[in-house]
Protein backbone atom coordinates (compact mmCIF):
# COMPACT_ATOMS: atom_id res chain seq x y z
CA UNK A 1 0.00 0.00 0.00
CA UNK A 2 1.30 3.54 -1.25
CA UNK A 3 2.22 6.26 1.73
CA UNK A 4 -0.74 8.28 -0.17
CA UNK A 5 -3.16 5.29 0.70
CA UNK A 6 -2.33 5.17 4.56
CA UNK A 7 -2.30 9.11 4.41
CA UNK A 8 -5.79 9.12 3.03
CA UNK A 9 -6.67 6.45 5.34
CA UNK A 10 -5.51 8.64 8.48
CA UNK A 11 -7.52 11.88 7.36
CA UNK A 12 -10.56 9.96 6.46
CA UNK A 13 -10.64 8.10 10.27
CA UNK A 14 -9.39 11.70 11.72
CA UNK A 15 -12.11 14.01 9.52
CA UNK A 16 -14.88 11.07 11.10
CA UNK A 17 -13.98 11.47 14.39
CA UNK A 18 -14.16 15.85 14.18
CA UNK A 19 -17.37 15.42 12.99
CA UNK A 20 -18.35 13.30 15.76
CA UNK A 21 -19.24 9.98 14.19
CA UNK A 22 -17.08 8.37 16.37
CA UNK A 23 -17.14 9.94 19.52
CA UNK A 24 -14.31 9.42 22.52
CA UNK A 25 -15.12 6.51 23.94
CA UNK A 26 -16.16 4.71 20.24
CA UNK A 27 -14.34 1.59 19.31
CA UNK A 28 -12.15 1.73 16.18
CA UNK A 29 -12.54 -1.83 14.43
CA UNK A 30 -10.33 -2.35 10.99
CA UNK A 31 -12.55 -4.14 9.11
CA UNK A 32 -15.40 -1.86 9.77
CA UNK A 33 -13.23 1.07 9.29
CA UNK A 34 -11.39 -0.62 6.02
CA UNK A 35 -15.18 -1.52 4.85
CA UNK A 36 -16.91 1.81 5.54
CA UNK A 37 -13.99 4.05 3.89
CA UNK A 38 -13.47 1.61 1.24
CA UNK A 39 -9.94 0.78 1.50
CA UNK A 40 -7.69 -2.42 2.67
CA UNK A 41 -6.86 -3.06 6.40
CA UNK A 42 -3.36 -2.23 6.04
CA UNK A 43 -3.79 1.54 5.66
CA UNK A 44 -6.51 1.68 8.29
CA UNK A 45 -3.80 -0.20 10.74
CA UNK A 46 -0.91 2.28 9.35
CA UNK A 47 -3.61 5.42 10.46
CA UNK A 48 -4.70 3.86 13.56
CA UNK A 49 -0.97 3.56 14.62
CA UNK A 50 -0.24 6.98 13.74
CA UNK A 51 -3.09 8.09 15.73
CA UNK A 52 -2.25 6.20 18.70
CA UNK A 53 0.82 8.06 18.62
CA UNK A 54 -0.47 11.17 18.46
CA UNK A 55 -3.21 10.52 21.31
CA UNK A 56 -5.71 10.42 19.37
CA UNK A 57 -7.03 6.56 19.93
CA UNK A 58 -5.50 4.15 22.90
CA UNK A 59 -6.38 0.72 23.83
CA UNK A 60 -8.77 0.17 26.49
CA UNK A 61 -8.40 -3.01 27.88
CA UNK A 62 -10.51 -5.88 25.90
CA UNK A 63 -12.12 -3.33 23.95
CA UNK A 64 -9.12 -2.48 21.69
CA UNK A 65 -8.66 0.41 20.34
CA UNK A 66 -11.20 3.56 21.05
CA UNK A 67 -11.32 7.52 20.49
CA UNK A 68 -9.49 9.36 23.55
CA UNK A 69 -11.00 11.49 25.68
CA UNK A 70 -10.18 14.65 27.44
CA UNK A 71 -11.24 15.51 31.06
CA UNK A 72 -12.09 18.87 32.47
CA UNK A 73 -8.16 19.43 33.23
CA UNK A 74 -6.76 18.09 29.60
CA UNK A 75 -9.96 20.67 28.03
CA UNK A 76 -8.85 23.61 30.29
CA UNK A 77 -5.20 23.20 29.46
CA UNK A 78 -5.94 22.53 25.86
CA UNK A 79 -7.46 26.22 25.35
CA UNK A 80 -4.42 27.55 27.49
CA UNK A 81 -2.32 26.45 25.15
CA UNK A 82 -4.32 27.42 21.88
CA UNK A 83 -5.51 30.92 23.17
CA UNK A 84 -1.72 31.74 23.04
CA UNK A 85 -0.54 30.14 20.09
CA UNK A 86 -3.82 31.06 17.79
CA UNK A 87 -2.76 34.36 19.24
CA UNK A 88 0.70 34.11 17.52
CA UNK A 89 -0.26 32.84 14.35
CA UNK A 90 -2.73 36.36 14.56
CA UNK A 91 0.32 38.10 15.62
CA UNK A 92 2.32 36.78 12.46
CA UNK A 93 -0.03 36.99 9.96
CA UNK A 94 -0.51 40.92 10.67
CA UNK A 95 3.09 41.03 9.76
CA UNK A 96 3.90 38.39 6.91
CA UNK A 97 0.17 37.77 5.33
CA UNK A 98 0.10 38.62 0.96
CA UNK A 99 -2.41 40.99 -0.14
CA UNK A 100 -4.33 37.58 -1.41
CA UNK A 101 -4.30 36.36 2.23
CA UNK A 102 -5.89 38.75 3.48
CA UNK A 103 -8.56 38.72 0.76
CA UNK A 104 -9.39 35.43 1.36
CA UNK A 105 -9.23 35.91 5.35
CA UNK A 106 -12.13 38.57 4.02
CA UNK A 107 -14.00 36.69 1.87
CA UNK A 108 -14.07 33.63 4.71
CA UNK A 109 -15.17 36.22 6.91
CA UNK A 110 -18.10 37.04 4.59
CA UNK A 111 -19.37 34.04 3.72
CA UNK A 112 -19.54 32.85 7.73
CA UNK A 113 -22.60 36.01 7.66
CA UNK A 114 -24.82 33.72 5.80
CA UNK A 115 -23.81 30.52 7.86
CA UNK A 116 -25.36 31.73 11.24
CA UNK A 117 -27.93 28.91 10.94
CA UNK A 118 -26.33 26.27 9.75
CA UNK A 119 -23.71 24.98 12.09
CA UNK A 120 -22.09 22.23 10.11
CA UNK A 121 -21.41 24.64 7.26
CA UNK A 122 -20.26 26.94 10.04
CA UNK A 123 -17.94 25.03 11.50
CA UNK A 124 -16.31 23.83 8.16
CA UNK A 125 -15.78 27.57 7.47
CA UNK A 126 -14.50 27.83 11.08
CA UNK A 127 -11.85 25.50 10.46
CA UNK A 128 -11.30 26.73 7.24
CA UNK A 129 -10.56 30.50 8.63
CA UNK A 130 -8.80 29.21 11.56
CA UNK A 131 -5.98 27.38 9.00
CA UNK A 132 -5.88 29.47 6.85
CA UNK A 133 -4.93 32.29 9.89
CA UNK A 134 -2.04 29.60 10.50
CA UNK A 135 -1.05 29.08 7.07
CA UNK A 136 -0.56 33.32 6.68
CA UNK A 137 1.77 33.20 9.53
CA UNK A 138 4.48 31.36 7.42
CA UNK A 139 6.26 29.78 10.59
CA UNK A 140 6.14 26.03 9.54
CA UNK A 141 7.30 25.33 13.57
CA UNK A 142 3.75 27.04 14.85
CA UNK A 143 1.83 25.05 12.28
CA UNK A 144 3.48 21.80 13.46
CA UNK A 145 1.96 23.09 16.82
CA UNK A 146 -1.25 24.16 15.45
CA UNK A 147 -1.50 20.45 13.69
CA UNK A 148 -1.32 18.74 17.11
CA UNK A 149 -4.06 21.20 18.67
CA UNK A 150 -6.48 20.31 15.68
CA UNK A 151 -5.91 16.72 16.26
CA UNK A 152 -6.95 17.24 20.14
CA UNK A 153 -9.96 19.62 19.04
CA UNK A 154 -11.17 16.35 17.05
CA UNK A 155 -11.94 15.00 20.28
CA UNK A 156 -14.70 16.98 21.44
CA UNK A 157 -17.49 15.85 20.24
CA UNK A 158 -20.28 18.55 20.13
CA UNK A 159 -19.56 22.25 18.04
CA UNK A 160 -20.48 25.41 20.33
CA UNK A 161 -21.95 26.57 16.67
CA UNK A 162 -24.80 25.03 17.38
CA UNK A 163 -26.26 27.77 19.33
CA UNK A 164 -27.20 30.73 16.77
CA UNK A 165 -26.15 33.25 18.75
CA UNK A 166 -22.64 31.99 19.69
CA UNK A 167 -22.25 31.29 15.59
CA UNK A 168 -22.89 34.98 15.08
CA UNK A 169 -20.57 36.15 17.88
CA UNK A 170 -17.81 33.90 15.95
CA UNK A 171 -18.44 35.56 12.87
CA UNK A 172 -17.73 38.78 14.74
CA UNK A 173 -15.06 37.88 16.58
CA UNK A 174 -13.34 36.24 13.10
CA UNK A 175 -13.62 39.84 11.91
CA UNK A 176 -11.99 41.44 14.33
CA UNK A 177 -9.25 39.36 13.43
CA UNK A 178 -8.93 40.05 10.21
CA UNK A 179 -9.14 43.77 10.67
CA UNK A 180 -6.05 43.58 12.57
CA UNK A 181 -4.24 41.50 10.19
CA UNK A 182 -5.43 44.01 7.00
CA UNK A 183 -3.95 46.87 8.99
CA UNK A 184 -0.95 44.92 10.06
CA UNK A 185 -2.09 45.36 13.73
CA UNK A 186 0.04 42.80 15.19
CA UNK A 187 -0.97 43.69 19.12
CA UNK A 188 -4.57 43.77 17.91
CA UNK A 189 -4.62 41.03 15.88
CA UNK A 190 -2.66 39.00 18.86
CA UNK A 191 -5.90 40.34 21.15
CA UNK A 192 -8.29 39.60 18.83
CA UNK A 193 -7.35 35.70 18.41
CA UNK A 194 -7.02 35.18 22.18
CA UNK A 195 -10.12 36.89 22.96
CA UNK A 196 -11.83 34.54 20.16
CA UNK A 197 -10.65 31.13 22.15
CA UNK A 198 -11.32 32.43 25.26
CA UNK A 199 -14.57 33.04 24.59
CA UNK A 200 -14.84 29.62 22.99
CA UNK A 201 -13.35 28.03 25.97
CA UNK A 202 -16.40 29.85 27.52
CA UNK A 203 -19.40 28.92 25.26
CA UNK A 204 -17.36 25.11 25.43
CA UNK A 205 -17.45 24.68 29.29
CA UNK A 206 -21.45 25.76 29.24
CA UNK A 207 -21.87 23.21 26.49
CA UNK A 208 -20.18 20.75 28.70
CA UNK A 209 -21.80 21.80 32.37
CA UNK A 210 -25.55 20.91 30.46
CA UNK A 211 -24.71 17.96 29.05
Amino acid sequence: MSRDGATDAYSLILDAIDRGRYPPGARLVETELAERFGVSRTPIREALGRLETQGVVQHDGRRGLVVASLDHNQLGELYEVRAVVEGLAARLAARHAAPEEKALLRRLVEDSRRLTADPESLRDNNRRFHRQVHLASHNRYLNTMLDGIRRSMALLTMTSLSDPLRGAETVDEHDAIVQAIETRDEDGADAAAQRHISRAYEKRLSVEAER
